[in-house]
């Protein structure tokens, strides 16, 4: 049987479905018991926050639940923004049994500010978490574009594609939803209790 890449192998895990295959390595990897629940992935920005709730049942394929951009204007205030930030994630928490929230680490930034605003969103995204008392999870970039499209430095586009097609979703998905969606799989694949 030919040799199945790393995309193929989570696939199949997912499904609980064996992995022909496998070398050592990666099937170390997957011995674990496959991730249940719901995990909502936030990819946090200031003007635009991506959301996405996927419930992972093992033996099965992931499912988008919901998903949302929270866009703010620029015309807003930064107070307002991360008011929206918290009021969004609040609502996903409100309507779904959600058991993990896994977020994306600030990539390194060189301009102070922006590195100021990014973790003004970030802290916005927790503190709506943590008032529910949930566990928080967070992945660099690098690491979740590695678990999901298995290249570390993988496209927007490369990532949208991949997640639709994890999740056999149907409408392109903005980037920062496809963004978050991609922080929950990574979750997902690569947690360990």
């Amino acid at each position: 049987m030919a040799r199945m890449n790393v995309r193929q192998m989570w696939k199949a895990k997912l499904e609980g479905k064996p992995v022909p295959g496998a070398s050592a390595g990666p099937a170390i990897i997957l011995a674990k018991p496959a991730f249940a629940g719901q995990v909502l992935g936030v990819d946090p920005s200031l003007r635009g926050t991506g959301l996405a709730l996927i419930e992972f049942i093992p033996g099965r394929q992931p499912v988008m639940l919901r998903c949302r951009t929270v866009k703010v204007a620029a015309k807003f205030s930064m107070p307002h923004a991360l008011g929206e930030i918290h009021r969004a994630i609040a609502s996903f928490l409100d309507d779904f049994p959600v058991k993990h929230v896994a977020l994306e680490q600030t990539i390194y930034v060189q301009n102070f500010q922006t590195a100021q605003i990014l973790g003004a969103a970030r802290g916005a995204a927790i503190a709506a978490v943590a008032l529910r008392e949930l566990p928080v999870f967070e992945y660099a970039p690098l690491r979740v574009k590695q678990a999901v499209v298995g290249a570390g430095r993988a496209s927007k586009e490369q990532m949208a594609r991949t997640v639709m097609g994890m999740l056999g979703h149907g409408r392109a998905l903005a980037f920062d939803e496809a963004d978050a969606a991609g922080v929950a799989l990574c979750h997902a694949l690569t947690w360990r209790e």
